[in-house]
């Protein structure tokens, strides 16, 4: 199985594939519009289609109460999105602190603060898609 992790944000959406189903790695970011939703699912469709994936692991923003907000919702409108479109599994997972540990592990990586800041979405995803591989029992 082929598997796309995502991190959304209100203007990107941060990439991350695993095709083995054990290790996750940064991809690429989709850039757009401020809450352009139809254009990211319209590029991701590109991607998914190029990879041949089966899974899409989307990032769900919580309240550290566990609570649902704005930016919940947003993800939750996105799946359904982009559900309506692709044939395609996606699976929803907590994203609490991925974008923290995301900036950890760059700025332990010697990048330069703008190469940080630019991979920041991407790595994020793929914080999400190995924790969520991790959670299945994809280890090494």
């Amino acid at each position: 199985m082929k598997y796309l992790g995502l991190d959304l944000g209100e203007k990107s959406l941060g990439v991350a594939i695993s095709e083995s189903g054990i290790i996750a790695s940064n991809l690429l970011t989709i850039r757009f519009g401020s809450k352009e939703f139809l254009y990211a699912a319209k590029e991701l469709e590109k991607v998914v289609k190029q990879y041949h994936i089966d899974v899409l692991v989307l990032g769900l923003p919580k309240h550290m109460n566990n609570d649902l907000g704005e930016k919940g919702q947003m993800v939750l409108d996105f799946k359904a999105l982009i559900e309506s479109m692709m044939q395609v599994k996606v699976e929803l997972i907590d994203e609490r602190l991925s974008t923290k540990s995301a900036l950890r592990m760059l700025s332990d990586s010697n990048k330069k603060y703008e190469k940080q800041r630019a991979l920041k979405d991407e790595v994020a995803a793929q914080v999400i898609l190995q924790n969520y591989l991790d959670g299945k029992g994809f280890k090494l």
